[in-house]
């Protein structure tokens, strides 16, 4: 499965903005889908997950204010994000079929290129 991350940007404190990840035939292998950041001297860190039951797990920093949504008929994983904070600062990725499907697990794999989000 091949990932490409879009949607990044640089916004003000509190503003929004949407991730998207668009994938090559996940539609059919869709068990755990989620969304991963990386700041700079940190390591990469769960975000957001969703499973084929639409079961969904949040970090705590990003709780009622992050929302992971998949759309299966055109191959893409979002990512909403609002009111957003300076420590919301990082790459984003995103993964595909990886276990336990949770924000707990960050996957071993070759990561895409990851779209940026800055705010300040």
């Amino acid at each position: 499965v091949q990932l490409v991350e879009s949607g990044g940007g640089s916004v003000q404190v509190g503003g929004s903005l949407r991730l998207s990840c668009k994938a090559s035939g996940f539609g059919h292998v869709n068990f755990c889908l989620g969304w991963f950041r990386q700041a700079p001297g940190k390591e990469r860190e769960g975000v957001a997950t969703v499973d084929q039951d639409e079961n969904t797990d949040y970090a705590d920093s990003v709780k009622g204010r992050f929302n992971i949504s998949k759309d299966n008929d055109k191959n893409t994983l979002y990512l909403q994000m609002d009111s957003l904070k300076p420590e919301d600062s990082a790459m984003y990725y995103c993964a595909t079929n990886f276990v336990p499907c949770h924000t707990g697990t960050v996957p071993d794999k070759k990561w895409g290129q990851g779209t940026q989000v800055t705010v300040s």
